[in-house]
This record gives C-alpha cells, structure tokens and sequence, in this order.
C-alpha cells in the first residue's frame, strides 16, 4: 500500500510542480482572449471569432486544471478522502472536450450560414490579431509542454493550446490571402478547417476521459498478461476478482484475489506479485488478498 500512496504523490506533485506555469499561461490567454474577441466581433471575422472561442476554452481548461489541483492537493490531507480527488483532473479534462466540441459544431454551423453571402472583413486588424494571438499561443504552448507528458488534464490544455496555435496560423493566411486577393471566402476556409482540426483531437480526449471515469482497464494494458504474471509467481495456483483500472492519470490500479499453495508463504506471495506488477506493468498502487484454496471456494466474483 506505501508504494501506491507514493505514486499518488507523484501524481499530486506533477500538477504542482506546473502550477507557475499553468498561471502564466492562464494570464497570458485570458488577456489575449478578451481583444480577439473584441477584434473578431468588430471585423466580423468567423475565422477571428472561433479562434477567440477556441482560446475560451483554453483559458477555461487551464483555469479547470488549476482548480483540480488545488482541489485534489486539499483533498490528499483529509482523512475520508482515501483516493483524494484525482478524478477532479478527469472530470476537467472532460470538460473541455465538451467545450470544444461545442465551439467546433458552432463554428461549423456559422460558416455554412454565412456560405452564400460572406461579410466584408478587415484585413489589417485581422492580421495584427491573429499574429498577437498566434504570439500568446507560442507562449502557452511553451509552458504546457512539458506537464502535458505527465497529466491528463494538462494534456487537454496543452492540446487546446495547440489546436488554437495552428489556428491563428489559418487566421494570419486568412487575412493575407483576402489583404492580396480579396477572396472573403479564406476567413470561412479558415473557420471551417480550425472546426475540422479540433474535432477529432476533442473525440479522443474525451473518450479518454470517460474511460477512466467508468473504470475500463487502461488501453496500453492487457488484463489477460496481468493476470497471467500474476499466476506466474511461485505459491499462487489461482487468480480471480482481478481489477485493472486508472484513478487519474499515470496511475494504474489493480485489486485481485491470489489462492495460495499448500505451504506457501503469503509475505512472499505478496512480494513477489508486486514485484511482478511493477516491473512488468508499471503499476505501483496493488491491492491484493491471499487466501488459502479452500476459502477460494467459497468466494464468488460478483463483478
């Protein structure tokens, strides 16, 4: 049990280790958020006006990872919080995918409205919005990278940003294509491919979420060669209850029952299966219950 309290640690000082930059970049979108939406409501640029929705939701995001950090840190030092709220980042994360895809099928919707008659757009002010937005995002992008590695709430951040990056970039072509060309139709292009880009990556963080929200056992692990190991160690001949799943993100759970041999020794079967679980799996947080072969027989696996 000590080796999963400290994983749960690690995960608890992996979002506070990125606090810092987390504001900074909170700050720094925020800011920015409010004059491309100003821009985008006064050039009448869709492209302008999604890549403002899109950067809401970044500073949303970002502001709903800083919560459950704050959350899950006040959480670990209460006594009837066993797990703490680390679900606090999962429940975040899919929050944003809500609120992207949201921002995406509106945008899509508005550029098919708009198809027939484009509105006239302002080069100019278009363009030095979107070079100051893809700025920000260069910015935010920089101090999200490296916790997007280590937490799944920050990874949806981190993702946001990164759609929004490329964004503004559609944004700036936008604005050069009508400055040189006056073809109106590049800003609903732009606002078209940004919904198209966000799509996708919103689909797979949400289904990420939700699949540690019920429980299912991580994607990257088979419970089949888990259980397998387990059966493997010497003095166990059965495994049964067996539980794979994610409590937040990097770190994996697992809870089974293990029928002893005649004559094993449980603190070695212990050590051993542990032993098994971690070096095989990565998986550091195990809860597991020896008990002789007549006892297996009566316990029943309800699940």
């Amino acid at each position: 049990m000590g080796a999963g309290h400290d994983h749960g640690g690690q995960v608890l000082r992996a979002g506070e280790r990125h606090r810092k930059r987390l504001w900074a970049a909170f700050a720094v979108l925020a800011v920015f958020m409010l004059v491309e939406g100003a821009a985008a409501f006064w050039t009448g640029s869709l492209a302008l006006l999604s890549d403002a929705g899109h950067m809401f939701t970044d500073v949303l995001g970002i502001g709903m990872a800083l919560a459950a950090i704050a959350a899950a840190s006040r959480a670990s030092r209460e006594g009837q919080r066993t797990f703490g709220l680390y679900r606090l980042e999962v429940l975040a994360a899919l929050g944003n995918a809500l609120l992207l895809f949201g921002v995406a099928i509106y945008v899509l919707i508005e550029a098919v409205r708009r198809f027939g008659t484009p509105p006239e757009v302002p080069a100019g002010p278009m363009l030095i919005v979107a070079v100051g937005g893809l700025t920000a995002n260069i910015v935010a992008f920089l101090l999200l990278r490296a916790g997007a590695k280590e937490s799944l709430n920050l990874r949806g951040a981190y993702l946001e940003v990164v759609g929004d990056l490329l964004g503004s970039l559609g944004v700036i072509a936008a604005a050069l294509i009508i400055a040189t060309t006056g073809w109106l139709y590049a800003d609903l292009v732009v606002a078209v491919a940004v919904g198209l880009f966000i799509l996708p990556r919103t689909w797979q963080l949400g289904r990420s979420a939700v699949r540690v929200l019920v429980q299912a056992a991580p994607e990257h692990l088979d419970v089949g060669e888990v259980e397998a190991r387990l059966r493997q160690v010497p003095g166990v001949t059965d495994v049964h209850d067996l539980h794979v799943w994610t409590l937040t993100s990097g770190m994996d759970v697992v809870s089974a029952h293990l029928t002893l041999a005649e004559g094993a020794d449980s603190a070695t079967v212990l050590a051993d299966a542990r032993e098994q679980l971690h070096e095989g799996f990565g998986i550091d947080h195990a809860t597991l219950q020896v008990e002789p072969r007549t006892a297996a027989q009566d316990c029943q696996d309800s699940w």
